[in-house]
Parts: C-alpha cells; sequence; structure tokens
C-alpha cells in the first residue's frame, strides 16, 4: 500500500466526520432557528389563507435533539376583529425511539390555558365551518368529492400523555331569539397512554374536568381507539335551569325557571362491527326545580325541593333500562281548568294532528323490533302539595291537597303485571284521604282502599251548585270502602262496597241565611255500587235528627222548589238516565234500599203569604222505611211517628209503590189533637175569621199510582170557636158561622170527609190548597143552602133538603098538610144534634088559598050548615072579585097561630129548647104547594 493511499484511507473518516458535523450543524441551526422562524410566519399565513383569520404567535422555539416543539402566546382573531382561539404555551414532545418503530409517538402534548370560541350560527352551521367555506370557496362546477381509497386502517400514532390546563371554552348559541353564551372554565385534560392500534391489555385513562359557573363536569376512564372502546365515569353537577331551558327550550312546552340537575353515571361503549353501550350506578338529582305554564306567566305553576332517582342503568344491546327507587320530596303543583274546561297543563301539549305524523327526517328507515325493556324499582312522593283551581263552574272552586305522599312498588314494561299503591293527603279544607291498594296497567284493573275523614263539603260547594241551588254551610263526609274497576272488557266494570257517613250538615239557598236542610248525622252501611250495569243498594240508612225548614214566601214559591236548577230555556234540567223510559223493562239505573231509619227528626213549615204568617213544627220523628227499590214487583213499607205543633199525634204508615213506575202506594196519615189556632192565619184568609180555640183530627188515606192521587181527608174539628173577623179580599162571601153550625153536632164535633183526586205532576195542583178549598165551598154552600147541607149530613128520614125547609099546612087552618108531622120530627132531631143552630119560624098565608077556606068555613057556620053549589061558587067568585071580605083579622091571626103551632109542636113533643127556636113577624106572601097546602118557609141562623 502507498502512502497516497494510506493518507486517502485516514481522510475518509476525517470527511464523514466533517459531514456529520456539518450535517448536525445544519440539523441544529435548522432545527433551532429556521424551523421555529418557518412556523412563527407560516401559521399565521395558513390561519388566513384557510380560515380567514389574524393570527400571532409570540414566539416558537423547538429542539430537534429531543424532537420538541413549544409555542407561546398564539392569538387568532376571526374577520369581525374577535378572537376565536389561542394558548399561553403548547408543547409537542416526540418519541424518538417511537419514530424508529414506525409509530408517530408523541411523549408528551401541552396545551396552558387554551381559548377556543365556538358559535353556532342562526343556520346551524358552526364558525369554524363558515370560516373555512368562506376562505375556500368550491369552484364553479366543481366535482363531487373523490371517491374515497380504500381503507389502509388508522396510522399508528402514539401519545404518552396529552395535557389541557387552564382551558376556557366560549360557546354562543345565535341560533335562537336571544343570544346565550355559555364560558366553560377551567377546562382540564390529561390523557394518558393512548395509542391507535389494538394493544392487548392496556388502555389509555383518561380525565376531564370543566366548569360553567357553578355547573361542572368530571369525566374520567379508559380509552381505547382501535377499537373504539371507553369504559369510567361521567358526572355533570349543579346544572342550571338556564342551561336546560336554553338547549331544551324548542322542545320543552313550558317556561323552565329554576332548579339545577346533578347527573353521574358509569358506562361502558365499544364501537366496531357492533356498537355495544351500557351504563351503571346511575344518579340523578333535580332541585328546586321551578316551571311556569309560559313566559307571560306571573307565577309558577310547579317547584320542588328534590327529585332523585338512583341506580340507573341502560343496556343499549339487551334494550334495557332500569331505574332504582324515584324519590320526589315537596312538590308543589298547581292545576287550573278553564271555562271551556281545558287544564292548563295541557294546553301546551296540543299540536296540529299533522304534526305528530312519526319521522325520521330522511335519515333512513326507521328502526323498529324489539321494544325496550325498562323498569322502576318504585316511587315515592313526600311532604307535597297539589293545587286544584276549577273555573268551569259558576263560582270557580280552589281547592288544596296537602301533606301529599304517594308511594308505588315495582313498576316495568310487564303492565299485566300489578303494581302496589299507597297515597295519603290532607284537604287544606279540613279532612284526610288515603288509598291503598295495586293498579294494573294493561288491561286496566285497580283495587283500592278507600278511606277519608273529617272532608269538608263546603270546599265542594260550586260542584253542587252546578245541580242545585244550594250553599253548604257545614257538614263532613267520612267513607271507607273498596273499589275495584276492571277494564279487561267495554265497557269498564267495577264495585265499591263499603260505607259512608255525612254529620254536622247544614245547607241554605245562597240568597237566604235560613236553614234549609240540617242533620247530624247520615250513615250508609253497607254500600253496594256496580258500575256497569249501574246499581246501587244500600242496607240501611240512618238519618238522626233531621230538620227540614219548608218555606212558602210571600210569592207563593216553596224555598225547597228553588232547589233544582232551570236551565237557560226555564225548564227543570233533564232527569237522569237512571230513570225508566217508556217501554224499557228495567230502568238504567236499579237501586235499592233496605231500611231507612229516622231518629228524631223535625219538618218546620212557614207559609209568609198569609197574615201573620203560619208557622208550625213536626218534630220527634222516629220510624223506618223499608223495601225501597225502582225495580218491580218491589213493594216498600212506611211507618213514622211524631207530634205536630207540640201537642199533637202523628202516625204515617202505608205501602209503598216501586219508585219510578205506576205501582200504586197506599199511604195512610191520622194526625190527632191539632190546635185549630194554629191554623188561624188559613181559617183568617179563606173564611174572613180567626180561629179561638178547637182542636183538628186528622185521617188520609192516600193511593199513588204513578202521578195520580186518589185521596179521601176525614177532618174532625171538635170545639172549633172562631176569632174576631178578618178582612182579606179571598175570604168566601157567605156566612161562615151558620155553615159550621150546621156541619157541627151537639158535641162540638164538626167531621167531614173531603176525597181529592189530581195528577202531581200538574203544577197547578197542590193536595193542601185543593183541601182547603174544597172544605171553604163546603162551608158556602152550607151557608147559603143550610137545608140542603142539614139534608147531606144527617139521616132525615128520606127528606131532602128543600123540604126539610118548610111545612105544609091545610089552607085556612094550623092543621100541618098529611106527611108533615114526620117532616117536623126530622128537622128537631138535627136541631137537637146542632144546638147552636137557631130555628126561625115565620108563620104566613096564602091570602087567596087560605081566605077561600075562611070564607067557606064562615058560610058554613064551621061545618054545621049545607051550602050549595052554586052559592058557594057566587061566593067564591065575588070574595076573588074583591067583593067580599073576611074579617081584616082574620088572616093575620092564621099566620101567628100558624107560627105559634109549629113552635108548640116543636117544644112540647120535641123537645126543642125554648131559645133555640124564634117566631118571626107574620107573611102574607106564602107559596101553595102542587097538593094545594100552604107553605110555612124555616130560616136557620147561629147563636
Amino acid at each position: 500500500m502507498s502512502v497516497a493511499q494510506s493518507r486517502q484511507r485516514s481522510r475518509v473518516p476525517r470527511n464523514l466526520l466533517i459531514v456529520f458535523l456539518v450535517l448536525l450543524i445544519l440539523y441544529t441551526l435548522a432545527g433551532f432557528l429556521l424551523l421555529p422562524w418557518w412556523l412563527e410566519r407560516s401559521i399565521p399565513e395558513q390561519l388566513d389563507q384557510r380560515l380567514g383569520w389574524q393570527a400571532e404567535v409570540t414566539g416558537i422555539s423547538t429542539n430537534p435533539y429531543t424532537l420538541s416543539v413549544e409555542a407561546l402566546g398564539l392569538s387568532a382573531r376571526d374577520s369581525n376583529g374577535e378572537p376565536v382561539v389561542g394558548f399561553d404555551r403548547l408543547l409537542v414532545d416526540m418519541n424518538f425511539f417511537q419514530l424508529i418503530r414506525g409509530v408517530a409517538g408523541f411523549e408528551s402534548i401541552q396545551l396552558e390555558e387554551p381559548f377556543i370560541r365556538v358559535d353556532l350560527l342562526k343556520d346551524y352551521r358552526v364558525n369554524f365551518a363558515r370560516d373555512w367555506q368562506n376562505a375556500n370557496p368550491e369552484p364553479v362546477g366543481a366535482a363531487g368529492p373523490p371517491a374515497a381509497e380504500e381503507s389502509t386502517g388508522l396510522p399508528r400514532v402514539y401519545f404518552r400523555q396529552i395535557v389541557v390546563n387552564g382551558g376556557e371554552l366560549l360557546f354562543r348559541d345565535f341560533s335562537k331569539r336571544q343570544m346565550a353564551e355559555f364560558r366553560v372554565t377551567p377546562l382540564d385534560l390529561t390523557l394518558n397512554d393512548l395509542a391507535t392500534w389494538r394493544r392487548e391489555g392496556q388502555n389509555s385513562d383518561y380525565s376531564l374536568n370543566a366548569a360553567l359557573d357553578r355547573q361542572t363536569v368530571e369525566w374520567a376512564g379508559d380509552l381505547s381507539i382501535a377499537p373504539l372502546y371507553s369504559s369510567g365515569s361521567l358526572k355533570m353537577s349543579s346544572v342550571g335551569y338556564e342551561t336546560i331551558a336554553h338547549f331544551l327550550g324548542p322542545y320543552f312546552p313550558y317556561d323552565l325557571r329554576g332548579g339545577s340537575v346533578t347527573l353521574s353515571s358509569d358506562y361502558e361503549v365499544q364501537a366496531g362491527e357492533v356498537f355495544y353501550l351500557e351504563t351503571s350506578n346511575g344518579q340523578l338529582a333535580l332541585e328546586d326545580l321551578a316551571i311556569a305554564l309560559n313566559e307571560e306567566s306571573e307565577q309558577v305553576r310547579l317547584s320542588n325541593g328534590t327529585l332523585s332517582v338512583d341506580a340507573i342503568g341502560f343496556d343499549l344491546n339487551a334494550r334495557e333500562i332500569n331505574v332504582g327507587q324515584v324519590s320526589l320530596e315537596n312538590l308543589d303543583l298547581a292545576l287550573a281548568r278553564s271555562e271551556t274546561g281545558q287544564i292548563d297543563w295541557l294546553v301546551p301539549l296540543t299540536s296540529d294532528p299533522q304534526a305528530s305524523e312519526p319521522s325520521n327526517g330522511g335519515a333512513g328507515p326507521v328502526v323498529t323490533g324489539q321494544p325496550f325493556w325498562w323498569s322502576v324499582a318504585g316511587v315515592t312522593l313526600s311532604g307535597s302539595r297539589v293545587l286544584w283551581q276549577d273555573n268551569q263552574p259558576e263560582n270557580p272552586v280552589e281547592l288544596t291537597l296537602e301533606q301529599l305522599s304517594v308511594s308505588t312498588g315495582a313498576i316495568s314494561h310487564q303492565l299485566e303485571e300489578p303494581v302496589t299503591y299507597k297515597m295519603q293527603g290532607t284537604l287544606a279544607s279540613g279532612g284526610q284521604l288515603s288509598l291503598t291498594g295495586q293498579v294494573t296497567p294493561s288491561p286496566f284493573t285497580l283495587e283500592a282502599a278507600i278511606s277519608g275523614a273529617g272532608v269538608q263539603l263546603a270546599a265542594f260547594e260550586s260542584y253542587v251548585q252546578e245541580g242545585a241551588n244550594l250553599a253548604i254551610v257545614s257538614g263532613s263526609l267520612g267513607v271507607d270502602g273498596n273499589l275495584d274497576l276492571d277494564g279487561q272488557q267495554e265497557p269498564l266494570t267495577g264495585t265499591f262496597s263499603g260505607t259512608a257517613e255525612v254529620a254536622g250538615f247544614s245547607v241554605r239557598l245562597p240568597d237566604s241565611s235560613e236553614r234549609l236542610v240540617s242533620w247530624q248525622t247520615l250513615r250508609l252501611a253497607p254500600i253496594e255500587y256496580n258500575v256497569y250495569p249501574a246499581r246501587l243498594e244500600i242496607g240501611t240508612v240512618t238519618l238522626a235528627q233531621p230538620v227540614i225548614n219548608v218555606v212558602r214566601n210571600a210569592d207563593s214559591v216553596h224555598n225547597v222548589e228553588r232547589i233544582v236548577r232551570r236551565s237557560a230555556s226555564g225548564n227543570q234540567d233533564a232527569p237522569s238516565s237512571g230513570q225508566q223510559k217508556a217501554g224499557d223493562s228495567e230502568p238504567e239505573f236499579i237501586f235499592r234500599i233496605g231500611q231507612l231509619m229516622l231518629e228524631d227528626g223535625a219538618l218546620a213549615y212557614t207559609d209568609r203569604t198569609l197574615q201573620p204568617a203560619f208557622t208550625t213544627l213536626v218534630d220527634k220523628l222516629n220510624g223506618s222505611v223499608t223495601g225501597l227499590s225502582n225495580i218491580a214487583p218491589q213493594e216498600g213499607k212506611v211507618s213514622i211517628n211524631g207530634r205536630v205543633g207540640g201537642v199533637g199525634d202523628l202516625d204515617f204508615e202505608g205501602t209503598i209503590g216501586t219508585l219510578g213506575t205506576e205501582g200504586v202506594s197506599d199511604l195512610r196519615l191520622i194526625m190527632q189533637n191539632l190546635s185549630l189556632p194554629t191554623l188561624s192565619p188559613y181559617f183568617g184568609r179563606y173564611l174572613g175569621y180567626g180561629v179561638d180555640s178547637g182542636k183538628l183530627d186528622l185521617n188520609l188515606d192516600y193511593q199513588i199510582a204513578g202521578t195520580r192521587i186518589d185521596a179521601s181527608n176525614l177532618m174532625v174539628m171538635d170545639r172549633l170557636e172562631l176569632g174576631p173577623s178578618v178582612p182579606g179580599d179571598q175570604a168566601v162571601n157567605a156566612p161562615v158561622k151558620l155553615g159550621l153550625a150546621l156541619l157541627r153536632d151537639r158535641k162540638g164535633v164538626i167531621e167531614v170527609n173531603l176525597p181529592v183526586s189530581g195528577d202531581l205532576a200538574n203544577p197547578d195542583f197542590s193536595v193542601g190548597q185543593v183541601v182547603m178549598r174544597t172544605f171553604v165551598n163546603l162551608l158556602a154552600k152550607a151557608a147559603t143552602s143550610p137545608f140542603s147541607m142539614l139534608g147531606s149530613i144527617v139521616e132525615l128520614a128520606g127528606f131532602s133538603g128543600e123540604e126539610l125547609g118548610q111545612v105544609g099546612f091545610v089552607p085556612g087552618s094550623t092543621e100541618l098538610a098529611e106527611g108533615e108531622a114526620e117532616k117536623l120530627s126530622a128537622l128537631a132531631d138535627a136541631l137537637l144534634e146542632r144546638p147552636n143552630l137557631l130555628l126561625n119560624i115565620r108563620g104566613s098565608v096564602a091570602p087567596q088559598a087560605d081566605g077561600l077556606a075562611l070564607l067557606r068555613e064562615e058560610l058554613t057556620g064551621g061545618g054545621q050548615q049545607e051550602l050549595s053549589g052554586a052559592a058557594w061558587q057566587a061566593a067564591r067568585e065575588a070574595y076573588i072579585a074583591g067583593e067580599r071580605a073576611l074579617a081584616p083579622e082574620a088572616l093575620s091571626n092564621l099566620a101567628s097561630a100558624r107560627g105559634v103551632a109549629l113552635r108548640s109542636i116543636l117544644q112540647d113533643t120535641h123537645k126543642i129548647p125554648a131559645d133555640q127556636v124564634f117566631l118571626l113577624d107574620p107573611s102574607r106572601s106564602a107559596e101553595v104547594g102542587d097538593d094545594g097546602s100552604v107553605i110555612v118557609a124555616f130560616a136557620l141562623d147561629v147563636r
């Protein structure tokens, strides 16, 4: 080897070293000087070209030996001059040895105090996409996107650690009517050991912490890229109602005004050939919720203390959602029904039917198949309140259910499984309610043990007034029973069995302060009610100390007539569907009452059409009514006794036909020892006299078939004495006292039977008025035709009233005509039975008949001398012509003698007291009967 060759060989390593050193120097210069210089200029230039942003970088440094890049103070502004991205420091540190292995390995990526502004625009684009499209417009006629090349898998990239410290995310939403801004800070992220290829048994771990004011997000777990897999936990705390309302506003039909949500859950998700998602141990807490119906509402209509849900689990592949216990505390809910019947909470949910048609927005076929399985371990509600406001009745209703607690058993998609429940609450107006049992959602069945105590009925007055014109003064309801409903078939069927009691009840008319109906207790036990077919059966109805106050006002309308509300047309409300229709074999509604027990009842009646007003009281009513029903051939029985006017006795008995049918009811009412002076206002109105004394017995027999009534009213008045006269335009124009004297027997008793018939459906028909008017007409007839009345009320040996009022004499003598003595005997018997009657006798003569008889007697010398026919004819013609006369006193003496003769017969023969027979001034105008006798008429008077 030559020296030259030796020297040449020795220079090769040296040259290589020089080249290496030169390259190293160039690499060093490029890495430390050139690359930072190029990056400082390239980054703002690229941001300007690609996004239209004006960017600045405080400084960039690189280390070619550690393969790290550090950028400081990046800030970029969009075309509007607003900050869009930035950071204080970015450090990227690559792993050289990973590069040798063909892996883009990053030892560390650290981002300090980053700032990102994301704008959601009105067209739902994001500001980044907008700026890119503005800076990179597609050329006209540009072809579509190039066909995707066949995927070769993700590049092998490895991140040992990614750290974001103190970041800030500003989100601005311009898609709504008003722009909303959300600033998430700090935003801290840590991601360790992340690779883009599959590594058996090795996953990265990550943690994310972010805050929006007091709202925080904590996210931690493991992550694998290929295949995509992650498991961990996510917790969002104190998410405020403003945030929720902003994002859910378009889908939430109400106005959210308060509340915060905390949600946490463990999860596991995997993407590959099959997407897998499962969550577990979920927890949800909703606190201080406040919801109004809309933005214009002044008041919050729903609020709560805390809603908590635990053990929330979701499995997408198994299509299953499981929820643990749902607990709701201090719920305050207000519901209102409008005048048109709409519930305020349901109004916002009313939508266009077309809007409810299913649509997937063109995203592909709708996925159908097995429905999700779901379950809830139970629901509890405590310390809650529900306010019900009803504006549909004429007088609005406001009911509040307080201290409401509800608990249920497990609920699931298996709707055929029964769910147990228990509910308790207290009405603010008074009373407690509870329901316990179970319900099956589908097909619907319900079992409920219902209990209520002390429920104040006054709170429900407006609902009562929809059908009855009543104001509830007091009263409490208690109920205890079992309700079973079954909706497996149409129509709904079910039963209720139990007891009910209404205590301390009192009602009045709304415009009156007077009590109308009241009672101490009304108890119904047992009650059996069947929903379909409708049937109500009550074993015993016990009514204790009821009081009914019936008042006939000055307008002649009774207060009880005003109870039934009338429609706008003036007619009463239509009969209920429970009434039996013509031709139907059975009514639509069936009811039976085993017995009604009446204990110490009272009925007060006042008639203000009279002056003074009439008032009476029927009290101490006790008895029973059994077997009431509207199903033929049921026949009920009634037996009630009591007291009238404080002294009289009352007995009411009989049978009651099937209600609502033509079944016959036979009823008998007996009242004894009623004080007649209490009826003085009625006597004053119709007779013109008050009543000073006397008592009354009534025996009333009534037969009622449907609305047809036939009645017998036997009235017995003892020692009736009229008082002073009472002026009035309705009093009968007749000598009432005479009529009463005719009806009164020698013991001072008046006994009359007044039959009545009519139709109870006729509004002009009133039994009481008909009876009173019949009695008045009877008195008027007695007073104006006394002998006719006398002949109709006593046995007078077959004589008529007309015959009894007169007696015939043989012309010219005081001798009674044939058969007249028997008539006087019958009249005497009648006078002896009615000692208050006075008989006035007016002796009278018929001048022609009696004059001719006296003339003949004079011509024959009292029958001692013969008188030829011609002589008598001549004398008779002369007397008639006035050419011959009797002694002036002859006829007068005969008239007087006849009166005296009649009085003598009555007093001496028939023992009529002298003070009961009176002689009147004789008359010369007597009539001549068909038999030729001279008629002497009697007149009756009263003491």
